[in-house]
């Protein structure tokens, strides 16, 4: 039995015997995204640009005016070329992780702003719906001006018919109770 257990199994993976090499906790994607940005923004700044500038002049002044055996890049500035090349090719790949991280920054915000203006409009259609009820709820009820015009047409339809109305007062508050109608 114990034979079995140690056969190869070619329907599962081999478990990996090697250690991953893991770069230091300095260096992950996170903290090496922060740094591109940064390094990104500081590009951008009138700084980096003038400070460039005076290096490739001080470079060139010296490698043309100094004496020779004290110039360090005789040949028609290739050390600058070099130095300049290699400066734009780490510079380009770390602008554009700096642009991707933006670019999912800008995608999560959309997609925050989508889905509030979603609720919002939601909202709002509820709210619609409601005023709505409102108002036809409002419709059935009966105000006080819709109550008179009915009292109203209630006694022209009795003294049409001949029926006499006469106020009544009241004894309690000496004031008037409203029409009462008298058979005739």
């Amino acid at each position: 039995m114990a034979e079995r257990e140690r056969r190869v199994r070619i329907d599962q993976p081999r478990e990996s015997t090697r250690r991953r090499l893991q770069m230091p906790a300095l260096f992950t994607q996170e903290s090496f995204g922060v740094l591109s940005e940064k390094f990104a923004r500081f590009m951008g700044t009138p700084y980096f640009l003038i400070g460039m500038t005076v290096f490739v002049v001080l470079w060139l002044l010296w490698n043309t005016l100094a004496p020779s055996d004290l110039r360090f890049d005789p040949y028609a500035f290739i050390f600058l070329t070099l130095m300049l090349s290699l400066q734009a090719s780490y510079a380009a790949p770390l602008i554009l992780l700096a642009q991707n991280r933006q670019a999912d920054r800008d995608r999560v915000a959309l997609e925050q702003d989508r889905s509030r203006d979603e609720r919002g409009l939601a909202d709002t259609e509820f709210l619609t719906r409601e005023v709505a009820a409102l108002r036809i709820a409002m419709r059935d009820t009966a105000t006080r001006d819709f109550v008179r015009s009915e009292l109203r047409d209630l006694l022209d339809e009795m003294e049409e018919r001949g029926l006499v109305v006469t106020k009544q007062t009241s004894p309690d508050d000496g004031g008037e109770d409203g029409p009462a109608p008298e058979p005739t």
